[in-house]
């Protein structure tokens, strides 16, 4: 049984201590200006976003020349694809 009075050793008082470095278990932090996306990036994303969706409607609403077409709505859904891509890189 142990005694009130006893210390808890640490890791850094019983036997070989390594540090994370010579671990390899250290990452060292990144610099703060790799880690922002370019200042048109979030304009060209919504824009995209806006574009399929603007696309979509104009299909079903047979605004579009050559009256409704599934290409209407592919080009729009890549679109909106490609948007959701880049979101998801957004920094």
């Amino acid at each position: 049984m142990a005694t009130h009075g006893a210390k808890r050793r640490t890791s850094k008082t019983m036997g070989r201590y390594q540090s994370a470095d010579q671990r390899g278990r250290y990452t060292p932090p990144r610099p703060a200006t790799a880690s922002h996306s370019a200042h048109w990036y979030g304009w060209m994303l919504l824009d995209l976003l806006m574009f399929g969706l603007l696309v979509i409607v104009l299909n079903y609403l047979q605004v579009l020349p050559g009256s409704t077409s599934p290409w209407y709505l592919v080009v729009g859904l890549i679109a909106l694809f490609v948007a959701f891509y880049l979101a998801t890189r957004y920094r």
